[in-house]
């Protein structure tokens, strides 16, 4: 899980945050939780529950990997069931925009 996270950080593009200020909560089914915080161009990635997150996301680790990869699409896996996703369910499309492929 530590080197998807990593892998979160070094995709990040600050450019893509500007002006944003939202709380991503990722739920693991085989792990434990973390939550991404974008603040103004700024990354912060914490393990555990944040208590006001703006969208929260429920998928196994591998999905994650698999998303962060390129070999699942996000949009596939919200519609077969293995991300599920809560609160503002538009910000999950922006991931690809925040932590693109380099």
């Amino acid at each position: 899980m530590s080197q998807t996270l990593d892998t979160l950080r070094s995709r990040f593009n600050p450019d893509a945050a500007q002006d944003m200020h939202e709380i991503f909560q990722f739920h693991f089914s085989d792990t434990e939780d973390h939550y991404v915080v974008i603040d103004d161009g700024a990354l912060d990635i914490q393990q555990g529950e944040h208590d006001d997150p703006s969208v929260s996301l429920s998928m196994s680790s591998d999905t994650l990997k698999g998303i962060m990869t390129g070999d699942i699409n996000g949009m596939t896996a919200f519609m077969t069931g293995k991300l599920k996703a809560t609160g503002n369910i538009m910000l999950a499309t922006r991931l690809t925009e925040l932590f693109p492929e380099k």
